[in-house]
């Protein structure tokens, strides 16, 4: 029973994130995901306590995969975030 109120939950999350990501008009889209990546090091905290519990060893496995997807996600949005900036900088700053 746990896991079908685990599998329901995790169809209506996905659901709901689709609806509100197409709602998102493209003006809006770029500093928003760059926004949520950033706030992707809160997972990385978490995936970092997770491999480091000691508990199993898949476990562990899954929270060194989880800590390096996480570290992907947050540089990802650091870089996007400098690069979308760059665009509203005069051309005397911009160094590439």
């Amino acid at each position: 029973m746990t896991f079908l109120i685990a599998l329901l939950l995790f169809v209506l999350a996905v659901f709901l994130g689709v609806e509100l990501i197409s709602k998102v008009p493209p003006t809006l889209h770029t500093p928003l995901m760059s926004g949520s990546n950033a706030i992707s090091g809160i997972t990385l905290i978490g995936a970092v306590v997770s491999a480091g519990a000691e508990q199993t060893v898949l476990a562990t496995w899954l929270g060194v995969g989880a800590v390096a997807l996480a570290t992907i996600n947050v540089v990802g949005g650091f870089l996007v975030t400098n690069r979308m900036l760059s665009m509203f900088s005069s051309k005397k700053k911009r160094t590439k």
